[in-house]
Formats: C-alpha cells, structure tokens, sequence
C-alpha cells in the first residue's frame, strides 16, 4: 500500500515541473506553455482520482478483514 502513496504524490511532483516549464515558456513560446498548463491540470485530476481510489480499497479491505 505504501507504493500506491509514492505514486499518488508523484503525480503532484509532476504538476509543479510542469508548472515550471508553463512559467518559463511563457514568453517565449506560449503554445508549449498550454501544453504544459495542459499536464498541470491532468496530473492534478490523477492526484485525486488516485487519492479517491487508494480510499475506496482500503475501506474494502478494512471491511473484509474479520474481526
């Protein structure tokens, strides 16, 4: 379980480079930086899916597990 954290928190390490590469393309090459923007949102989205999803299964678990 403790894998399925790393990568649900990996998705936010990815949305910050993004973020970096979106501020600095801004200016020069704009269509890059919405791509960038693009895969902010998106890795954002997986966060919370992931963090949603991680929750759903340990409550099944927990739920298994007899007493």
């Amino acid at each position: 379980m403790a894998i399925l954290k790393f990568f649900q928190y990996a998705y936010l390490i990815f949305a910050a480079l993004f973020l970096y590469d979106a501020v600095s393309n801004w200016s020069t090459d704009r269509t890059r930086a919405y791509i960038s923007l693009l895969f902010v949102a998106v890795a954002i989205f997986m966060f919370f899916f992931r963090k949603r999803f991680r929750k759903k299964f340990e409550d099944r678990n927990n739920q298994n597990k007899p007493k």
